[in-house]
């Protein structure tokens, strides 16, 4: 009992007191932004590239009669209604929790702009361009 009680109020005292963050400048916003796009970027070509290098072992064991099996189950599989009404209950969820993520990706900005940006935001800066020029190297973003 005393545990749950700590608990709660721990959450009260946290949701009370991110109640009054700021919102992140614009120019964090455009920053993070563009981070997540190479990101991604790096992310798609790097699958891209993957997909390229397993395209052969792909197409060979396509002859497979256990890989066979297992398309037949899969093709199968999407055909019933539980799996379709569970796909659409995930997309809901997805569809639902967006502005809700955006909203935390907000605070959290708004956070570290607030309180860690002074301190380390530097360090961070000189830390992601160090860590680019690897990325650029090993995973290009095209």
């Amino acid at each position: 009992m005393n545990t749950k009680l700590v608990v709660a109020v721990l959450f009260a005292l946290v949701s009370v007191s991110l109640c009054d963050v700021s919102a992140p400048s614009d120019e964090l916003v455009q920053k993070y932004d563009a981070y997540k796009a190479t990101f991604y970027k790096r992310l798609l070509n790097l699958y891209n590239k993957m997909q390229e290098a397993a395209s052969p072992m792909v197409e060979t064991a396509g002859n497979n009669e256990r890989v066979q099996a297992f398309k037949d189950f899969v093709e199968d599989l999407q055909t019933k209604p539980e799996f379709q009404a569970a796909v659409n209950v995930a997309t809901g969820l997805g569809a639902e929790t967006g502005p809700l993520v955006d909203n935390a990706r907000a605070t959290i900005l708004g956070l570290y702009e607030q309180y860690l940006r002074p301190h380390i935001g530097q360090q961070l800066n000189d830390a992601i361009n160090d860590i680019k020029v690897y990325l650029d190297k090993f995973m290009p973003a095209e």
